[in-house]
């Protein structure tokens, strides 16, 4: 049984209990592109720019953030694998999302990023040797990571999102 705490706002978690095996997160980390690519398809630009709650990102916004994480948390988990308790630089992922090319740009780039990105990254979580996962990272503001704790919070991190994208465009 594996806990997964998904952070879903600054100040709100939630606990899942999840039975999943690692194969299995690999998997939902490979898979994301194409569910992106499904949840999106015949979407309008009005309904990509819609956002999934009051006050919450758009459709646009969260295509453009999954391929801005999970690119800064695929080279996290480099350096945690080649380097002795790396630091793992934080950034403001709230700003990033109201940047221009995030904000109003074309989801196009993101989506190229995210289908070679998470093929790398599920074939790098493959080829880890057993005691690379247990290897300790220092991220600035949540504090030490593994690699198990990277892959078991992006694969929830994908599906949450993919549910934010869907309602942003059924919202609109």
């Amino acid at each position: 049984m594996t806990k997964i705490t998904i952070r879903l706002s600054r100040h709100l978690f939630a606990l899942y209990d999840v039975q999943v095996t690692r194969e299995q997160m690999i998997v939902k980390i490979e898979q994301l592109p194409a569910l992106v690519q499904q949840a999106i398809q015949g979407a309008t630009a009005e309904q990509l720019n819609h956002p999934y709650r009051p006050g919450g990102w758009t459709a646009r916004q969260v295509i453009h953030h999954l391929a801005d994480s999970h690119l800064n948390s695929y080279i996290r988990c480099k350096l945690i694998y080649t380097e002795a308790g790396p630091t793992l630089k934080a950034y403001s992922q709230d700003a990033w999302a109201h940047l221009p090319d995030a904000s109003a740009g074309p989801i196009e780039p993101s989506l190229a990023i995210l289908a070679g990105l998470h093929a790398r990254w599920a074939a790098f979580f493959r080829a880890l040797p057993e005691d690379a996962w247990d290897r300790v990272g220092y991220h600035t503001e949540n504090g030490p990571t593994t690699l198990t704790r990277i892959l078991e919070y992006y694969a929830a991190h994908g599906e949450r999102h993919l549910v934010h994208i869907r309602q942003g465009i059924a919202a609109a």
